[in-house]
């Protein structure tokens, strides 16, 4: 069995792992990155993405990133309810605005320039476990696609390998050391041939129940309704389906078209216990998961990195520790608050199952206070193009 050798170990070639790849390499520092899904895999799994101002601003330091080129700036959301349209206008209010970029555009994009850098970039490696983990060199084990043991001994290993990370448990320990809330709806996605039916998002409460209308290009689109987190995907007809879309946002005509991608999304909220351990880190979807709601997954793996990126050039640059010693407890205040702005979404926007007469009012109520506010419109257009991203540690 060979043992390689490496300053940096990420398990994980999603946004986080090689946007961090990507930042060490500027400093000077090698990393070996690996992910058990093949390069077609990876870029071809269709996710959502609507990037915050500051995600935008970091990917354009990425050579060939096509965020601002490719991807749609929004200024702003429309909030419907009550057969009222509001819009919250990001760039009236904060001079900010979004983006609307699919995170496996983003992937296309990471994976391209790290290839072209000459990263270490490893497609079906398979890591089985984590050995001395106690020590300044763990050491992961694993086995590639050809069937050949891995052996990789590092000066410090990242955990960027999303919600089933294997790196996790090593920090944390069992499962039921973690923080997490189950929510009692889901989302019915679908992906349809059609033009845009709104030149910005749609988040829709209605008495039918929640949708939201979001796009994906000129020609494809993406609109979600809520549903029982049991639902069978298949169990509608596409007419069926667009009569349920268009029950939920009255005073809107949907553009129809196939529907060609469906898809039900559960929603929970996760938050490890522990997001460093010794010689070993989590960052993004490892460490922590929100509701799409916010929109705030992929953003808040961005800050994630820019902190670990940080400790890691003091540690193995300047054998500074301080940095890292700070990254969790840092990290940790930009999760809470995301954490809390995407429950405030959801639960201001959906009606769970449970809800009374006076639970529906009162959240017609909330959503009255927000869009009658300049307040309450800043503080949503705020947290939902980004708080500033942390500089120092």
């Amino acid at each position: 069995m060979t043992t390689e050798r490496t300053p940096v170990a990420i398990v994980g070639a999603g946004p986080a792992g090689l946007l961090l790849s990507h930042l060490l390499a500027a400093a000077g520092i090698e990393s070996i990155v690996v992910d058990s899904r093949s390069r077609s895999e990876i870029e071809q799994t269709i996710r959502a993405g609507i990037l915050e101002q500051g995600t935008v601003e970091v990917l354009d330091a990425i050579p060939g990133s096509r965020a601002r080129t490719v991807g749609q700036r929004h200024d702003g959301i429309e909030l419907h309810f009550a057969g009222e349209s509001h819009r919250v206008d990001f760039a009236e209010l904060l001079g900010r605005s979004v983006w609307l970029y699919p995170q496996h555009e983003v992937l296309k994009d990471l994976i391209a320039a790290r290839l072209d850098a000459g990263q270490d970039l490893r497609f079906g490696v398979t890591i089985d476990r984590l050995e001395d983990t106690d020590s300044n060199t763990p050491r992961l084990v694993g086995t590639d696609a050809e069937g050949a043991t891995v052996n990789i001994v590092a000066d410090f290993v990242v955990g960027a390998d999303g919600s089933r990370s294997v790196v996790r448990p090593t920090i944390t320990g069992p499962s039921s050391n973690n923080y997490f809330r189950e929510y009692p709806f889901a989302w019915f996605g679908i992906l349809c041939e059609a033009p845009p039916s709104s030149d910005e998002l749609i988040y829709s409460n209605s008495p039918n129940g929640f949708a939201l209308i979001s796009q994906r290009s000129d020609a494809v689109q993406r609109m979600y309704f809520q549903c029982d987190p049991q639902t069978d995907v298949n169990a509608m007809s596409e007419a069926q389906l667009w009569d349920t879309l268009q029950a939920r946002v009255p005073g809107t005509t949907l553009k129809e078209g196939p529907i060609f991608q469906r898809d039900v999304l559960r929603f929970r909220s996760f938050v490890a216990h522990e997001l460093r351990r010794g010689r070993t880190a989590l960052v993004g979807d490892a460490a922590h998961t929100v509701p799409p709601t916010g929109a705030k997954g992929m953003n808040l793996a961005v800050a994630d990195v820019l902190l670990l990126n940080q400790a890691l050039q003091a540690l193995l640059l300047r054998g500074d520790e301080r940095p890292l010693d700070a990254y969790a407890e840092t990290a940790l205040k930009r999760i809470w608050k995301a954490q809390h702005f995407s429950w405030w979404m959801t639960n201001m926007l959906h009606l769970s199952p449970e809800a009374s007469d006076f639970d529906r009012l009162r959240q017609l109520g909330e959503l009255r206070s927000v869009v009658d506010s300049e307040a309450g419109q800043r503080y949503l257009a705020e947290a939902y193009t980004g708080w500033p991203l942390a500089t120092s540690l």
